[in-house]
């Protein structure tokens, strides 16, 4: 199977509010559409995980993005611009997230969104993938995919797809191709939460 009908076969599932299992440019992940509270309750169920703990969203711009909240701060602009350039730590207390890392930003005034995927604050973490599948993947959903890691709560994240518990695989409506043979190590992302005042705090490294 081809990269574009891996995609396409997703974004189906996707589209009828299905769960998928991909690959992301962190870890492999459990997907569904963002919008769809029906659909992100499943993820909550098949992590057996408190839907009080909110779940990450992927993007594939800047401009997806601001879609989904009411203001983006310039702190946060001017993180986005230094991750996608050379190490940059002109962002203040952000030096010790490297430039070449997946990072995740909190942000507040989440909107758009199916409400059981915001944070009891009105935040959400959400990513701009550059990696190829994910990024194409959302490009062509056109809308915030949810990407948790692919594992019960609790549990390893799974870096690869063997390392997917068959509990999940079970559970969810289509498992990507894309990525599947690989075997090597993977981390979750950097977590920076930005607040509206532009205060920056590292909650993950």
């Amino acid at each position: 199977m081809t990269r574009e009908e891996d995609i396409k076969k997703a974004v189906e599932v996707l589209r009828k509010g299905g769960v998928i299992l991909y690959p992301t440019d962190t870890v492999w992940g459990i997907g569904c559409d963002a919008t769809n509270a029906e659909a992100v309750k499943r993820v909550y169920d098949i992590k057996q995980r408190d839907d009080s703990k909110a779940l990450i969203c992927l993007v594939d711009s800047d401009a997806r993005m601001q879609r989904y909240f009411r203001n983006i701060p310039d702190v946060a602009w001017q993180l986005i611009d230094s991750l996608k350039s050379v190490s940059d730590d002109s962002v203040v207390g952000t030096k010790d997230i490297s430039p070449t890392k997946p990072t995740t930003i909190i942000l507040d005034g989440a909107i758009n969104l199916a409400p059981n995927l915001i944070a009891e604050d009105g935040s959400l973490g959400i990513r701009i993938t550059q990696e190829p599948f994910s990024k194409e993947l959302c490009y062509r959903f056109q809308k915030a995919l949810v990407s948790t890691s692919a594992n019960i709560s609790g549990e390893p994240a799974a870096q690869n797809y063997c390392d997917i518990d068959p509990r999940i695989i079970e559970q969810v409506d289509y498992v990507c191709w894309s990525r599947r043979q690989e075997h090597k190590p993977h981390t979750p992302s950097s977590i920076i939460r930005l607040r509206e005042n532009g205060e920056v705090t590292i909650i993950r490294q």
